[in-house]
């Protein structure tokens, strides 16, 4: 919607909410205030969060390097669990807020979008600016993960006693299901922790580079606080630059369209796409690819099942998501899979990058033209 629907925009809960639960949505929707601000500002506070959201992350992404090392858990693992845990915030709080709201379809579509969005668009830009080291133990046990949750979305979706309702009526994510994937998030957690853990790796050999050389004056706290403000940071930043960029596309009569299908649909992923690239500029291939397996793995677990939780008639799968996301979904994810089988070393082609962005593409054609 635009910013001046969103400013008389009253939401349709599904059910009573509490006065202070009331405040507090109003007070976390979307950044209004934008609207109101002259233009000039609008560009001065993009340029300031463009500023923050970069340096933000190079802290990211060298503290969760550093706390890798530190706690003898490989980079990709962190970027798998802590990053994309971080980064995937905005996600669940744009869907749980959705569902609150009376509008499930949105919280569903937020989920699935975000993982065509992260595996299409962000890896696909990450292969092409570099190829991506693969740890193939490591890779394969989450990238399993990575392409199983997504189809166990679709099964828990899917109406299998009257399958031509999906061309029709669509599915639901009940509120059952919703429980049960957050169930899987706590297994997987704290499985992918207690078997990540390994020796510490080369602390010394790549201190001697300077970049982990206040890893051994530091302690996991205050490394982890530092992780943690980070990201608080680069979803901040992020949300401020998205909201501006709407702002000033409006003001410029961008049509609503576009907006929606670009810079919205967009909006949430800017944090793991900055991470993503910042990660590759510093040459921490391994934990761009953990931060997009992991974030696709938790907007199932995550994202969708706490949406669906608390949304006692569950998330609507329309039939568009039959005919255009749930595929588009499964392609992005097997051509991740076939990339990682015909591999000739331990990094992902650049090819690879050209078919995941060909997907994104054909996919915002698709939305585009409905």
């Amino acid at each position: 919607m635009g910013r001046s629907a969103a400013a008389e925009y009253r939401p349709r809960h599904a059910f009573p909410l509490s006065p202070l639960a009331e405040t507090l949505i109003a007070t976390l929707l979307p950044l209004d205030w934008i609207s109101s601000t002259p233009f000039v500002l609008v560009l001065l506070i993009l340029a300031v969060s463009i500023s923050i959201l970069g340096k933000a992350a190079s802290v990211l992404v060298d503290q969760a390097t550093i706390l890798s090392l530190i706690a003898g858990i490989p980079r990709l693992i962190i970027g798998a669990t802590i990053v994309s845990l971080g980064t995937t915030l905005p996600e669940a709080f744009v869907s749980v807020l959705a569902a609150f709201a009376g509008e499930p379809g949105i919280a569903l579509g937020n989920a699935v979008g975000s993982i065509i969005c992260d595996t299409g668009l962000i890896l696909g830009i990450g292969c092409l600016l570099a190829p991506l080291p693969v740890d193939r133990e490591v890779v394969y046990r989450q990238g399993l993960i990575q392409f199983l949750a997504p189809l166990l979305l679709i099964a828990l979706c899917t109406p299998w006693t009257q399958l031509s309702r999906v061309w029709t009526t669509g599915g639901v994510l009940t509120q059952q299901s919703g429980w049960l994937l957050l169930g899987l998030l706590v297994v997987y957690m704290v499985w992918t922790i207690r078997s990540a853990k390994t020796p510490p790796l080369e602390v010394e050999t790549e201190a001697a580079e300077g970049e982990e050389a206040t890893a051994s004056g530091g302690t996991i706290v205050r490394h982890l606080v530092l992780l943690m403000v980070a990201i608080a940071a680069v979803i901040l930043s992020s949300e401020v630059l998205v909201s501006g960029a709407t702002d000033i596309a409006e003001r410029l009569s961008v049509p609503e369209g576009v907006i929606a299908a670009t810079l919205i649909a967009f909006g949430t992923s800017v944090s793991e796409l900055v991470i993503v690239v910042t990660s590759i500029l510093k040459g921490h291939g391994e934990l761009a690819i953990g931060n997009i397996v992991g974030a696709d793995i938790l907007n199932v677990l995550f994202v969708a099942g706490a949406s669906a939780a608390v949304t006692p008639a569950g998330l609507i799968a329309s039939p568009d998501f039959y005919q255009a996301q749930f595929p588009t979904m499964v392609a992005v994810l097997v051509t991740f899979r076939i990339a990682l089988a015909f591999r000739r070393d331990d990094t992902l082609p650049r090819w690879t990058g050209l078919l995941l962005l060909g997907f994104y593409v054909v996919y915002l054609g698709f939305a585009f033209q409905r």
